[in-house]
């Protein structure tokens, strides 16, 4: 036993060491750089997966062994690890920092939520649309870490309201006040209260145990008591706590899941778009399609869609569809939604009007919106059309630069008159410093990103892609439509276990050969692979917005499973829906493109 409990304390160290002695005889036995560049591929590969290197290390493994395998230059393989991708994330990031710094995404968020109203299943909408918008623009991480404490507040404000409903309906019910109910609604607020103490003390990395074991101890009594007599006047009250706790399920998953879904529309949201983006832009330089109107365009109904059915379900799974309270105008409002409405103010209250650095973020984020989509819209001229003799030389990046640098240069702070009519000179800060931006940039993603490209470069210089698209001619003989349909599964099932951007960074560089050598237009297999890497609603560890939700103690694993499978199903679904239908003509997939490569195929694909 002893030994199998030190196996387990050191399985990553022996799988870290393990990988690369038992793969060392592929390029030992084949001594071809194809061989050596898959040795490579594999061993970065698997630590990906598993994890047992942090991603940002694995990402640095193809640095020293490509030329030491003599596959490229040092040089050369330096050069992929920062490329106009980086230059990107970086505009977005001080526009994100910005956003978190001067609080504006609350303010965002909560306006959305009031618009929607209070009903429970509206409520819930209003935190999905809210969450995906925010997702659109920051990191889905972040876009979940900023929505969850209002989630948790307007769910501690519900629980409070509808215990003093009860309370009060009963003592009117019986006429009198029932101190043993006064005790346990007591026992009950002292373990509500001690939970959410002890949630504030985790998230600033405070524990405290006692407290946390003496409430489970006496919820365990209480409902141990229940159990063994449950009176019929409380048969009632233990179906609303049901009730209430299919609530709280439902207002967490709709924040992790919309966090995720939002995250999809752009090709800033998350970074398995942008991955593809400088993937694709790498491998197919002629093809300036894809970019962020045209990504916009087609990926918007697709949010739209599973968010809509992604509520339908979360509603159906927990609470059941009313349509006719949802739908009945003029109903009274109930206490719980009473209770939320007034948190909702109060929170939004808090913020008092807007300010000044809120207002620049604004104008800020509008204009560098407004410069992706103008840049190259298709229908019409862009901007970049004013630049004829250096066409193509300006990208997304160059927008998300510009802009970003403004956020080091405009003061935070204005000119104040006081009453004497003299103006107030404040010390010059920025919107942001170089602190603040260093504290929210991914530096791992970059990273990781850097070794995929170094990883896809090798595969091109070792000729390993051209044998891997080879094998992969007689797929031809398959449906397109199955052919799609394979790999987006494949990749929704990896993307559970596996991070999204090391799923990604691992199936590009295979897919994409599989595509030329079926003579199918690239983006047919590409863009719903991209997709549905992002569909990691299964597991609490699936991705990061999924961790942050479950954190809070409202849910359970099978939770999460259950309503993940529904949601993924639906995201596959109309990835498939939305590839056949209007992506076609947006990209013209039908239509083997002039930029991709020409391999000769005995392609008989069906459609």
């Amino acid at each position: 036993m002893k030994i199998l409990s030190y196996l387990l304390a050191y399985r990553r160290f022996l799988l870290i060491v393990l990988t690369p002695l038992l793969l060392l005889p592929l390029p030992l036995i084949i001594k071809t750089k194809e061989a050596e560049c898959a040795y490579t591929l594999f061993v970065v590969a698997i630590f990906w997966l598993t994890e047992a290197l942090p991603l940002a290390v694995s990402a640095l493994l193809p640095a020293f062994m490509f030329p030491l395998f003599g596959i490229m230059e040092s040089k050369q393989v330096a050069s992929a690890y920062f490329k106009d991708f980086h230059l990107l994330l970086i505009g977005v990031i001080c526009l994100a920092t910005s956003i978190e710094k001067w609080n504006f995404h609350k303010r965002v968020a909560l306006r959305m939520v009031m618009l929607v109203g209070v009903n429970p299943a509206w409520l819930t909408l209003g935190f999905m649309v809210s969450c995906a918008f925010l997702s659109m623009w920051l990191s889905n991480t972040s876009a979940a870490a900023m929505v969850m404490p209002i989630v948790e507040a307007v769910a501690q404000q519900i629980i409070r309201a509808e215990a003093e409903a009860d309370a009060l309906e009963m003592s009117c019910s019986n006429g009198s006040t029932n101190p043993a109910l006064e005790l346990d609604e007591n026992v009950g607020e002292e373990c509500q209260s001690s939970d959410w103490i002890e949630k504030e003390k985790q998230v600033n990395g405070y524990d405290n145990n006692v407290d946390s074991t003496v409430c489970t101890i006496e919820k365990e009594n209480e409902k141990e008591k229940e159990q063994e007599n449950i009176p019929p006047a409380e048969t009632g009250t233990k179906s609303k706590e049901d009730k209430y706790s299919g609530v709280f399920k439902v207002m967490c998953l709709c924040v992790a899941y919309s966090a995720t879904i939002g995250g999809l529309t752009t090709i800033t949201g998350t970074s398995t778009n942008l991955i593809f983006a400088e993937h694709f832009n790498t491998r197919y330089p002629a093809c300036q399609c894809i970019n962020f109107g045209s990504w916009f365009i087609l990926s918007i109904p697709i949010t739209i869609i599973i968010l809509v059915l992604s509520w339908v379900w979360l509603q159906w799974l927990f609470l059941g569809f009313d349509f006719k309270n949802m739908f009945k105008c003029g109903k009274k409002k109930t206490a719980r939604e009473e209770a939320s409405a007034q948190v909702i103010r109060d929170e939004y209250k808090k913020l008092g009007p807007i300010s000044y650095p809120e207002i620049v973020t604004l104008v800020l984020f509008i204009l560098m919106t407004l410069l992706w989509f103008t840049r190259d819209p298709g229908f019409i001229p862009g901007w970049s059309s004013l630049f004829p003799k250096y066409k193509g030389y300006a990208t997304d990046s160059t927008t998300a630069l510009v802009i970003g640098i403004l956020f080091f240069i405009i003061p935070a702070k204005t000119l104040s008159r006081t009453s004497n009519g003299e103006n107030t000179v404040f010390g010059y800060t920025p919107l942001i410093t170089w602190k603040e931006f260093q504290s929210c940039m991914p530096w791992e993603i970059a990273i990781l990103v850097g070794g995929g490209f170094a990883l896809a470069d090798g595969c091109e210089v070792s000729k390993l892609s051209e044998w891997v698209a080879s094998k992969l001619t007689p797929l031809g003989s398959l449906p397109l439509w199955l052919i799609i349909l394979i790999s987006c599964l494949i990749v929704t099932s990896v993307t559970e276990v596996a991070s999204n951007p090391a799923t990604i960074t691992i199936f590009l560089p295979i897919l994409s050969p599989l595509a030329e050598a079926i003579h199918v237009n690239p983006l047919f297999i590409l863009i719903p692979a991209t997709l549905c890497t992002s569909f990691a609603f299964l597991l609490p560890v699936a991705n990061p917005a999924n961790a942050i939700v479950f954190s809070y103690g409202h849910l359970t694993v099978m939770d999460m499973v259950k309503a993940g499978l529904g949601i993924n199903i639906i995201g596959v679904a109309v990835v498939m829906l939305a590839i056949m239908t209007w992506i076609v003509p947006i990209f013209n997939l039908y239509t083997y493109p002039s930029w991709a490569p020409n391999i000769p195929s005995t392609n008989s694909t069906g459609l």
